[in-house]
């Protein structure tokens, strides 16, 4: 629904004018002087001024420079009568859209409108086209090539093209948003809004107004109207992350949005209908919050009609090696060395498959990030790791699978052997790199595989 600012210091006009096009399915806001109308630029969502030409104090001229700062491809409609016609050339020369002459009759009037809200919708959605490539958000930029990974891209592939409500589980730094992006860009909606709410970012009450916005007056400093993140996000996609922090009087509000598919904003009564597409992420288990409940079933229904798992890093360890490639790769750029930087050692490497990361990727590319910046040579070297990361490193993995009353043969045995299929599993079971990660032999390595009786597959 776009919203139409009406500015003429006659008020009977602004109402007459505010009836018409509020009929035709358009949202009017009004003002009577060209001061009162920028306030309302200051706080409100506009698509379209319509403005008199000849006003007190300010002029329509004066309130269209001030627009056009504002965002100049607004487009401003200039209402004028016969004897400022130059006026109203002089306009257009500044930026205005069109003018109309006074007296018009209603059909001409929503002619015009119509033409001007077409066009700054497509203005609208170019911005958004825009940003998504610079932002180069799109299937192909996911890494990773782990059987987990693999089967989050083909439920990507599979679902991008529908309107399915998605609902994505995984801890923090697992890359929730990056495949919520991934869904919308790869389809029909690609081209429209993807609006993005973090759900624990807001007290309750101001996340209503934030999801559903709210009418002037509708609480204490709603000195205008506002717009919410379903609105803005119509025929687009609304992502909603961290939805496990959402209230019980929250979900009982968006359980019905998705019912019904209408919603008001706060303060008001008027049923607003949008299309658009839910995608929510959390990093809670979602049917642990049922159990003890914290979480509606009936909502988590509604938002599970596709559900996409992401691994955390150290179940995904395969991928590492072209994560820190990408890393590396992204953050040469910012380098202040005049060295370009090669890679980094098998040594230094190693440090990351022995990590458990729990920060996941995020915490993956902040540790290479700060490398990057303490470097000084060409190849990253443990030496140029964070301190707190290598002290990390060596207090996290090693006793997590082991049992309590385990002797020390049975405890090196253990961690040896889980070494062993770890590195073959990174290196796709080609020994000869296998053995190349964990500092030995192939011949060594081969008489362990032996050992341990480990199915290996390939041995080249």
């Amino acid at each position: 629904m776009e919203t139409v600012l009406i500015v003429d210091d006659e008020k009977n006009y602004t109402l007459i004018l505010s009836a018409v096009l509020e009929e035709e399915g358009f949202e009017t806001l009004t003002a009577n002087s060209g001061y009162e109308a920028l306030e309302i630029l200051k706080h409100s969502d506009v698509d379209l001024v319509l403005t008199d030409m000849k006003m007190p104090s300010m002029d329509g001229i004066e309130l269209l420079e001030h627009v056009k700062v504002k965002d100049p491809e607004l487009p401003v409609i200039m209402m004028t009568a016969y004897g400022t016609v130059e006026k109203a050339v002089e306009a257009m020369q500044k930026g205005a859209h069109n003018y109309i002459l006074k007296p018009f009759d209603n059909n001409s009037l929503i002619v015009y409108v119509n033409k001007a809200t077409a066009v700054y919708r497509m203005v609208k959605e170019n911005r958004q086209l825009r940003d998504a490539v610079e932002d180069r958000y799109s299937f192909g930029n996911i890494i990773g090539k782990s059987r987990s990974m693999e089967n989050v891209f083909e439920t990507i592939r599979k679902v991008a093209p529908t309107s399915a409500t998605v609902l994505i589980e995984g801890e923090s730094g697992t890359g929730k948003e990056l495949v919520a992006k991934s869904v919308h860009f790869n389809s029909p909606r690609g081209d429209k809004p993807l609006i993005a709410v973090n759900c624990s970012a807001f007290a309750e009450n101001l996340l209503e107004s934030e999801l559903f916005g709210h009418e002037k007056g509708a609480f204490t400093g709603a000195v205008s109207m506002k717009k919410g993140r379903f609105e803005l996000a119509d025929r687009g996609t609304l992502f909603l992350d961290e939805i496990g922090e959402l209230s019980q009087n929250l979900q009982v509000k968006l359980l019905r949005v998705l019912q019904e598919k209408t919603f008001e904003r706060v303060g008001g009564i008027r049923p607003i209908s949008v299309d658009i597409r839910i995608i929510v992420a959390t990093n809670k288990i979602l049917k642990k919050e049922i159990r003890e409940g914290r979480f509606r079933e009936d909502l988590f229904y509604r938002l599970n009609v596709v559900h996409i798992e992401l691994p955390p890093l150290r179940h995904r360890i395969e991928d590492i090696h072209l994560l820190l490639n990408h890393f590396i790769e992204k953050y040469s750029g910012e380098r202040k060395s005049d060295i370009s930087l090669k890679g980094i050692e098998k040594k230094a490497e190693r440090l990351f498959y022995e990590y458990q990361w729990p920060g996941n990727i995020r915490e993956l590319e902040n540790v290479i990030e700060r490398a990057m910046i303490l470097c000084p040579g060409d190849i990253i070297k443990v030496s140029d790791l964070p301190r707190d990361f290598r002290e990390n490193v060596y207090n996290t993995w090693q006793f997590e699978g082991i049992p309590a009353n385990a002797k020390l043969y049975e405890t090196l045995t253990f961690i040896e052997k889980n070494m062993i299929k770890r590195a073959l599993k990174m290196t796709g079971n080609i020994q000869a790199h296998a053995a190349k990660l964990l500092g030995i032999g192939k011949s060594g390595l081969n008489q362990k595989i032996k050992k341990y009786k480990l199915d290996v597959g390939s041995k080249k």
